[in-house]
């Protein structure tokens, strides 16, 4: 080709080149808002799925609500006063007093007896308080508790899809406790304890509303759909962050945006759920529940979800910071070298006390960014298959991974080989 016919081709070239970067960062800025956007909602969606596929996780989710203090209280006074209610002691004070009248009884004890419906109105209150109490407080009302919601985990899909019937019901407009066994169980408490007349009290409402809100529908529709997502919607984030980071021109660089952007998304998420808390504290009423019940109720039930947030925004933080220990900035340089300063020391001491590690530990310093790899892709796997892991466990296994890698760039540096002393450098966390 001719001097001119090589600068044509030569700038034909670059501009197909600029021309197919400007692609790549276009798919990978979708993929990776698409990532973004569908974050939050694929931690929502598995906790639905995990809450009605998983009959032991439900359990554990509602078994802290029969321990509750404030529940407890609120279910003492609330049963209390339907039993009270429906025992008319003043019907009973004046056939008393009636019946005094017809036998003669001066007046004054007629009188007396007539008085006497506020006292036995208030002895009363305080006795069944006493046994209700005892009945709520008691670890068979929580063994019972656990045992009903395990025998009816239908529950939780009637809360969150609207079908099926246990203990826990949704109406037109609130999530309502039923406690029908638990007031035949203290009526049979009151009677044990001397009580007769508790035979004779009538059926009394055995609900008690947990949440009231006029938009119980709408978010039964929502979900729903997160509920038939509750499985895929995760696995295609991964795909799409997968996807973005393959796609974009500088992987670490895209591999450090998504955790960021991923990151930031959950402390989004953890910020609607506390602006959701504030919303359905002001919306119920304190006839409906007291605020510290309503609190411990939404906190209970809501608790892995929150739990599941943290453990993902520990991940992004963690991955972001791999990512950028990989890149060529000064303190992801300093880290490295003082890593690999470490690990070599340490190797070749041992290397030197005759503790040498021979064709392994070359065969380990020719191959570091293997082994490195696959460590670290043995973490993440093992959180992949780890069930429902907490940020405790993140950090676990990364002290793990950590150590895996501490070990093989001493075992690299202790292979006797002066030539290792320079390559351990690239141990613990290569440059890449």
């Amino acid at each position: 080709m001719s001097v001119a016919e090589r600068d044509e081709y030569e700038r034909l070239r670059k501009a197909a080149g600029v021309h197919h970067r400007r692609l790549r960062y276009s798919a990978a800025s979708v993929l990776l808002l698409l990532t973004f956007l569908l974050a939050p909602l694929a931690v929502v969606a598995a906790w639905v799925d995990s809450e009605v596929s998983d009959t032991d996780r439900y359990v554990q989710t509602v078994a802290p609500i029969a321990t509750e203090s404030s529940v407890q209280n609120t279910l003492t006074d609330r049963l209390t006063k339907r039993v009270v209610d429906n025992v008319d002691v003043a019907a009973f004070t004046a056939s008393v007093a009636r019946t005094l009248q017809r036998e003669g009884a001066p007046p004054q004890v007629v009188q007396g007896a007539e008085s006497l419906t506020g006292p036995l109105t208030s002895a009363l209150n305080s006795a069944v308080h006493d046994v209700v109490y005892k009945v709520v407080t008691s670890d068979q009302f929580a063994e019972a508790w656990d045992d009903a919601n395990r025998q009816a985990h239908a529950a939780v899909v009637k809360v969150l899809t609207g079908k099926g019937s246990s203990a826990i019901q949704a109406g037109d407009d609130s999530i309502d406790l039923n406690l029908g066994t638990v007031i035949d169980n203290v009526k049979q408490k009151l009677v044990d304890a001397g009580y007769e007349q508790a035979t004779k009290i009538p059926d009394v409402d055995k609900t008690i509303t947990l949440f009231q809100t006029d938009k119980l529908n709408e978010a039964q529709d929502a979900m729903r759909l997160l509920n038939v997502l509750g499985v895929w919607l995760p696995v295609l984030v991964l795909v799409l962050a997968a996807l973005a980071i393959w796609s974009a021109p500088a992987h670490r660089v895209a591999l450090m945006s998504t955790a960021i952007g991923v990151g930031v998304m959950m402390i989004a998420l953890l910020v609607g759920l506390a602006v959701m808390r504030q919303v359905y504290l002001d919306s119920v009423p304190t006839t409906a529940l007291p605020q510290d019940t309503a609190a411990d109720i939404f906190d209970t039930f809501l608790r892995f979800l929150k739990n599941s947030t943290v453990t993902v925004l520990v991940i992004a933080v963690i991955t972001a910071l791999a990512a950028y220990l990989y890149g060529p900035g000064r303190g992801a340089r300093w880290v490295r070298r003082t890593a690999s300063s470490g690990t070599g020391a340490t190797g070749r001491s041992m290397a030197r006390h005759g503790l040498r590690t021979g064709a392994t530990g070359r065969w380990l310093g020719a191959h570091s960014k293997w082994t490195t790899g696959i460590a670290i892709a043995g973490g993440a796997l093992a959180l992949l298959l780890w069930n429902y892991p907490t940020a405790g466990v993140v950090a676990l296994v990364l002290c793990i991974v950590v150590l895996v890698l501490v070990i093989l760039g001493i075992l690299a540096a202790a292979s006797g080989t002066a030539g290792h002393a320079n390559a351990d450098d690239q141990r613990v966390i290569p440059s890449g």
